[in-house]
């Protein structure tokens, strides 16, 4: 690569790097730690967003930068996973600080920074912000931390009661700069700096630079590397856009409600993982639906077959993650449903123009839930469009539906003609003691209680009967034990990361010397059999099997 751009004899700096120029790149490709590695995975990642590809490299390579990047956009992680891969965890000092505007935003970054430590447990992160009470924040700096993330006042706060010594600071973030300026930071921001030794590395994130941003850069980066994204447009004002508050746990039930109601030719779920796509592939399917995933990890002869069968609408739903769906262009998809709100704001732009192609009308539906408002909100700052709320179509919503179109299907058969012999029969039947009415309303009940019967049938064949489990759990026998150097964690562990459900939902497990028992909820038994058939424990395949009810 080639040497410093300091860009300090122009106004406004020109990006030497810029999305554009970055060749796609994977996390596998940034010589990134195990540790770090796994997080990224369990986090959902399947590839690094245009930001961190630019500049995950150069904070590596030991380098000062000055980005521009709306929130959104991934670039916590951008400068998060560098900085833990920074960090040397047997130091209980301050290593890294990263400076941002509002309380909500520390609250934000210190989250994610905990995602990427999920399985370094020895670095510790320290949010510090006004409205908390500073006892506890004075009691953890006492304790020792690593990296804090804090709003200039409460920094600038313990800086004076000397609780926070930023003496060992090697790297420093200026993150979302231009509002930090805006709420008149300025000072605080530099005084913080000085503070901080000169042998360090400095980056700065802001979504647009003014001369101020460029004085900062000036005074306190060397010689930085000048990054940019460039933004794309929402050139998509036929899309109908729409959103649909729901509990994570009846998601799938919302989810296949819309699709009755909406009834659509062709249809694009998205998932923000590959083990979800998987999942609710599997669930979709169960409920009589035709549906495929698409996903990162199927050769290509697999998405070849499942694209052929969705342009020629032998699938009607695609279920999809954007790694997956780049490139898709069919003329006829109605609908796209963000099943997870996306991690980074551009996939949505990428997301809903799989619809209304063609100068087609489109409709994109996403589900949030209660932790995915902030992201909602970044969405619809970044597309400056208010999304509208919708309400969850009801069960008599769906029922009205079917019977609509169960009435258009009925009006087309009696143009076709050649009911005759079939009115004979209803004729026939009228003569006794029931009415025409009476037998058109029992073949309707019929016909609308059949997808139910059909739902009630695939749930007995999931019925794994009694495996000796607590009530509401289905006990499985796993073929790891302790002879395998298998522990709890790691059975709950590979459950938890296959499969999508939280750790602390898995119940008991008994670890024999050659094999081991694990008890699930009942209603994702289906799903942790399916999936664990095909995984392994710490390298070694589950030989997972339903549990026989116990004898003692």
């Amino acid at each position: 690569m080639a040497g410093y751009a300091s860009g300090h004899h122009v106004k406004t700096p020109r990006a030497k790097y810029s999305c554009d120029m970055n060749p796609r790149i994977q996390f596998s490709d940034l010589g990134l730690s195990r540790e770090i590695s796994k997080a990224i995975e369990a986090m959902g990642f399947e590839e690094p967003t245009s930001i961190q590809a630019l500049a995950i490299p150069l904070i590596q390579a030991g380098r000062d930068i000055t980005a521009q990047a709306q929130t959104g956009t991934g670039k916590t992680s951008a400068f998060g996973i560098p900085i833990i891969e920074n960090i040397d965890a047997s130091h209980r000092q301050v290593q890294a600080i990263v400076l941002c505007p509002t309380r909500e935003l520390a609250i934000q970054i210190a989250e994610e920074f905990s995602h990427l430590l999920q399985f370094m447990p020895k670095i510790t992160v320290l949010p510090v912000y006004g409205g908390q009470p500073i006892e506890r924040q004075l009691r953890a700096l006492a304790s020792g931390v690593h990296i804090v993330i804090g709003t200039p006042g409460r920094v600038m706060d313990h800086l004076k009661r000397r609780t926070l010594l930023l003496d060992n600071v090697s790297m420093v973030v200026l993150d979302e700069a231009d509002q930090m300026l805006d709420m008149g930071f300025r000072d605080d921001i530099e005084l913080i700096l000085k503070k901080i030794p000169q042998k360090r590395q400095t980056m700065l994130f802001s979504a647009t630079m003014p001369q101020p941003i460029i004085d900062i850069s000036r005074r306190f980066q060397n010689k930085p590397e000048f990054v940019r994204v460039q933004y794309q447009e929402l050139a998509v004002p036929q899309i109908e856009q729409s959103y649909i508050e729901v509990k994570g746990p009846d998601k799938l039930e919302a989810l296949c409600r819309l699709i009755d109601i909406t009834d659509p030719h062709l249809a694009i779920i998205f998932c923000n993982t590959k083990h979800g796509a998987e999942d609710l592939g599997g669930r979709v399917r169960a409920r009589g639906y035709r549906a495929e995933e698409l996903h990162g990890d199927m050769k290509q002869s697999q998405r070849d077959r499942v694209m052929g069968g969705f342009r020629k609408g032998k699938i009607d739903i695609l279920i999809a993650t954007d790694v997956a769906a780049r490139g898709i262009d069919v003329e006829d998809v109605d609908i796209v449903i963000n099943y997870d709100v996306p991690q980074d704001v551009e996939y949505y732009v990428h997301r809903i123009g799989r619809t209304g192609r063609a100068g087609k009308s489109g409709r994109a539906v996403t589900f949030v839930t209660t932790r995915d408002f902030t992201k909602l909100r970044e969405i619809q700052k970044y597309i400056k469009v208010q999304i509208p709320r919708i309400p969850l179509p009801t069960a008599g919503d769906v029922a009205a539906t079917k019977i609509r179109v169960l009435f258009e299907s009925v009006r087309e058969t009696i143009q076709k003609g050649g009911i005759e012999p079939y009115i004979k029969m209803i004729e026939h039947e009228s003569e006794s003691d029931l009415t025409t009415i009476e037998i058109a309303g029992a073949l309707l009940k019929m016909k609308m209680e059949q997808p139910e019967a059909e739902a009630q049938k695939e749930r007995e064949v999931l019925d794994f009967g009694d495996t000796g489990a607590e009530s509401g759990m289905v006990r499985f026998f796993i073929g790891l034990g302790r002879d395998h150097n298998v522990a709890p964690k790691d059975i709950v562990g590979a459950i938890a990361g296959e499969t999508g459900i939280p750790g602390k939902s898995i119940g008991a497990i008994r670890i024999l010397d050659t094999y081991s028992f694990v008890e699930v909820p009942r209603d994702c038994a289906g799903e942790v059999y399916e999936i664990m058939k095909e995984r392994t424990i710490r390298g070694q395949p589950t030989g997972i099997e339903p549990a026989q009810g116990r004898r003692d």
